[in-house]
């Protein structure tokens, strides 16, 4: 090949290649013009008016200014209830004599903001749980390396079923079973995290390697030793690791719940607003963050431990003791030779 042809040759890749970017911008811009054209549209067909939002601003920050600060939190306990304590004064006051306050208003069947809070905790934690087996089944059935294609999708298809349904409409669901409550709320999380979870599990069980299932199977293996050994063995760090980001998430479902009657902060939050009490609202929204924020970081400092290799070479002390490291939770420690 003489150098011309092959100087043309890459003249001609480089235009091929020059036409393709010119593409690839093209529909990048199609694609965000749509999504802007799309979102002018709603406006409009939701009536949203940007100006009088804008104008509106400073009525909420004087409502949220007036309002809401400073926080009331008079129903931290029940000890500060019944002795009028208000403000932040409340709080340390509850930590007195060994935090007893603390633990009497746990056992008491008045509601205060700390009972309200284990029950908030209490409700997504139980419906993960009732969640975890029945996402696990589906999720493995639904997988085509355990179920034939296209025997998998029914699997699947109740999966999507579950999850097309938010928790709010499940608990509306259980009415029969009985009012909006805190039973009905575990189970209206724990059927909304069946769906979540298990699809989770089955994008899983797709990407795992073929080497370890071929190898337990030709040891004579039954198919469900195949899937125990050769399988789950692969991914359980992930699936340990996915139900604690659900339980994140199924913490913030127990509080939207609790507005609707299921307990919890939500449902204290929304008795304070219904009594025009802004200033006790504030104290509920600050502790629905502290719920939030303190179940995020705990969740993801455990999953940060069940990633491979990220931190090999460590102790189960040296682990619990990086745990309760502030400079290991700011992400800001030396890394250890």
């Amino acid at each position: 090949m003489s150098s011309e042809s092959a100087g043309s040759d890459v003249r001609e890749k480089l235009r091929s290649l020059d036409r393709l970017r010119r593409l690839r911008y093209l529909l990048w811009l199609a694609i965000v013009g749509f999504v802007l054209g799309v979102t002018y549209w709603g406006f409009g067909f939701i009536g949203f008016q940007p100006r009088v939002v804008l104008g509106r601003l400073t009525a909420m920050y004087e409502f949220i200014a007036q309002g809401f600060f400073p926080p009331d939190f008079q129903n931290f306990t029940v000890y500060t209830k019944e002795r009028n304590i208000t403000g932040l004064r409340a709080i340390p006051v509850s930590f007195r004599n060994w935090g007893r306050p603390i633990f009497e208003s746990l056992a008491s069947a008045r509601l205060s903001l700390v009972k309200a809070s284990l029950v908030t905790l209490l409700l997504g934690f139980m419906g993960t749980v009732l969640a975890f087996p029945f996402a696990l089944v589906l999720g493995v059935l639904g997988s085509e390396r355990v179920t034939p294609f296209p025997f998998n999708f029914v699997f699947r298809g109740t999966l999507s079923a579950i999850r097309a349904i938010p928790a709010i409409v499940w608990i509306f669901l259980y009415i029969p079973i009985g009012p909006p409550s805190q039973i009905t709320a575990v189970l209206a999380i724990g059927t909304d995290s069946i769906g979540n979870l298990g699809r989770l599990f089955t994008d899983d069980l797709e990407e795992i390697d073929e080497g370890p299932i071929e190898a337990i199977r030709s040891t004579g293996a039954s198919g469900t030793q195949t899937v125990s050994f050769g399988m789950l063995s692969q991914v359980s760090r992930s699936f340990i690791a996915w139900t604690l980001y659900i339980l994140e998430i199924n913490t913030r479902i127990a509080i939207s719940l609790g507005v609707v009657g299921a307990g919890g902060l939500g449902l204290m939050i929304r008795n304070s607003q219904d009594l025009f009490e802004f200033q006790q609202t504030a104290a509920g929204l600050i502790m629905v963050f502290i719920v939030v924020l303190g179940i995020e970081l705990i969740s993801s400092r455990i999953r940060a431990r069940l990633r491979p290799g990220e931190h090999s070479g460590k102790g189960l002390v040296e682990a619990v003791r990086d745990l309760f490291d502030p400079k290991k939770w700011l992400g800001v420690g030396k890394p250890r030779d």
